[in-house]
């Protein structure tokens, strides 16, 4: 919850409604009264008064008991979207990738501890999931969260291992140590995998997208299911990202020459290696 001590009357109440909308997510998409004034830290009163102004501008709508993000959210969405340098920039390449692949290509950025799909071009085959506009995903789970996290400040990134990783399928890393030496890999190849650890069965292919400077400012992917995806075929998917990604910056302002101001990460120190009793390291 906002605490804001403001000369400017009503700054209080627009930073409450902010929280509340900020409350729903893909895996909370309808919430009760109680839920969100208890999440908000507000009282039932209160809520349902901002809950109501929000309702009668379409912000939020209501069934029965519960509340959900509305129809006018969308609309804002997408004249943002559509006044975005950056989505400019991608869409002509979402739509080749998609075109030329078959598969779901999508530009996503980092949202706090998660990847945030911005736009997304649909491929001809048929997903095990459905990447849409608006959805998040935890960032340690996906090729572009790893790209985004690889290309982050250390300070950024301690701060995100400092929390627990959150396991959305056995093949998920949650092992902060795992994740440092994956996260380091990641920014000297400059591609990422997500290896069915967002849903079992499902594969993605993440680059970085640069702008001026060579600051990573999105990543682009595509995915499908992992009988389509051998390691063979994602290493051509991460020719075809590279190449992508290369216009897409080019459109960006970014220069071949540009470096990428990322310092590097830190990884965990190596484990001294075991020795036998000659002092000669064992076969592994």
């Amino acid at each position: 919850m906002h605490i804001v001590n403001s000369p400017y009357p009503g700054t209080q109440a627009v930073l409450r409604a902010v929280d509340l909308l900020k409350a729903f997510s893909p895996s909370r998409p309808e919430r009760s009264l109680t839920d969100l004034s208890a999440t908000v830290g507000l009282n039932r009163t209160t809520t349902y008064r901002l809950l109501s102004a929000l309702q009668s501008e379409g912000l939020v709508e209501r069934q029965g008991a519960e509340y959900r993000l509305g129809p006018e959210l969308m609309a804002l969405g997408a004249r943002a979207a559509g006044s975005s340098l950056l989505l400019a920039a991608v869409r002509p390449e979402l739509a080749d990738l998609a075109a030329a692949t078959g598969e779901t290509a999508t530009v996503e950025v980092l949202v706090g501890r998660d990847t945030l799909i911005i736009d997304e071009a649909v491929g001809r085959h048929r997903l095990t999931i459905i990447p849409s506009l608006g959805t998040r995903w935890p960032a340690h789970t996906t090729s572009t969260g790893k790209v985004l996290l690889a290309a982050s400040p250390e300070d950024a990134v301690a701060a995100f291992l400092a929390e627990p990783l959150e396991r959305l399928t056995p093949k998920t890393t949650v092992d902060r140590a795992t994740l440092r030496r994956e996260l380091s890999r990641v920014r000297d190849r400059g591609v990422a995998t997500s290896l069915e650890e967002v849903e079992l069965g499902f594969v993605a292919v993440g680059v970085p997208i640069r702008g001026p400077g060579g600051a990573v400012v999105a990543a682009l992917s595509v995915g499908g299911p992992r009988g389509r995806f051998a390691p063979p075929r994602i290493k051509l998917l991460a020719r075809q990202l590279r190449v992508a990604a290369d216009r897409i910056a080019s459109r960006l302002g970014a220069t071949p020459g540009d470096p990428a101001p990322s310092p590097r990460l830190r990884t965990a120190p190596p484990r001294p290696a075991r020795r036998t009793r000659l002092g000669q390291r064992p076969r592994r």
